[in-house]
């Protein structure tokens, strides 16, 4: 096989295995998002609720997390 043909088939091979893998994650990450919506929902704000509800949960999950992190570096609050 010449070295211009393997060039040639190499991303091919590469585009295939990561369209297979697509397959085998897709099931994978929905089990995970159901789990992260749920606790979204059981510790979000009625502002971060609303920013699911208008943008997505994405953005919403954005804030969620920040609002997290920001209240464990600020001292003396617990949560």
């Amino acid at each position: 096989m010449s070295p211009l043909t393997l060039a040639l088939l190499l991303p091919l091979a590469l585009l295939g295995l990561m369209l297979g893998m697509e397959r085998v994650e897709r099931p994978l990450r929905q089990d995970s998002l159901t789990e992260e919506l749920a606790s979204f929902l059981d510790g979000a704000r009625p502002e971060e609720v609303e920013a699911y509800i208008s943008e997505g949960f994405a953005p919403a999950l954005d804030r969620y997390w920040k609002r997290r992190r920001l209240a464990r570096l600020l001292p003396g609050r617990t949560r």
